[in-house]
């Protein structure tokens, strides 16, 4: 008879092999990805799959400070994913679309209605 220790010692084998499949391609786009943007998605990724890591270790050996410690990283992760994209931004890899001041705005989209009537 299968016990309920049985189903979770399989599943989280099962879920420690697909993650590490996840680490593997998560790793190649970080190495291949054409572009910075690219790479910073797959950093981000790759602090999602090292949450997945600590929380089926979390489970698989009963300790639960784990699950304080992915929650940690994910906090950590965010504000680097944020940190990745300010840079990103002050680069100038990515165009933002000129400011539009609210006075000066709105008259030149009048205007430009005007002309086409």
């Amino acid at each position: 008879m299968i016990t309920p220790a049985d189903i979770v010692a399989v599943a989280s084998s099962a879920a420690l092999l697909i993650l590490g499949l996840a680490l593997l391609l998560t790793v190649w786009r970080v190495v291949a990805g054409p572009t910075l943007p690219d790479r910073i998605l797959a950093l981000d990724m790759l602090t999602g799959v090292a949450i997945g890591f600590i929380a089926v270790i979390a489970v698989k050996t009963g300790f639960s400070l784990y699950i304080d410690i992915a929650i940690s990283l994910g906090l950590v992760g965010f504000l680097a994913t944020v940190a990745f994209a300010r840079f990103v931004l002050s680069r100038g890899n990515i165009k933002s679309p000129p400011p539009v001041s609210g006075a000066t705005g709105g008259a030149k989209m009048r205007r430009a209605g005007r002309k086409g009537r």
